[in-house]
């Protein structure tokens, strides 16, 4: 399955892209998958995905947690923790 991948502030910075489309593998069906997936890529996305726990993902524009699957999405972001007052 072909996906685009979207990359945000210093996950972004990280990967240094920001965003890909990949084929995602068969066995690969949930956001906790997908991010170990990605973590196996290289130096780059080991280094973004450090703390799997701390990525927030939305899957088609939509907060997901790390158990959900992924069904056949168009989108899937992955972006830090967000800060703000």
């Amino acid at each position: 399955m072909k996906t685009k991948l979207v990359y945000f502030a210093w996950v972004r910075e990280r990967i240094g892209r920001s965003d890909e489309e990949i084929e995602v593998p068969d066995g690969v069906v949930t956001v906790g998958e997908l991010l170990n997936h990605l973590k196996a890529r290289g130096e780059e996305y080991e280094a973004a995905l450090q703390y799997p726990e701390a990525i927030r993902v939305a899957i088609d524009h939509e907060h997901v947690g790390h158990g959900e699957p992924l069904g056949t999405p168009r989108e899937i972001a992955l972006f830090p923790p967000m800060t703000g007052g």
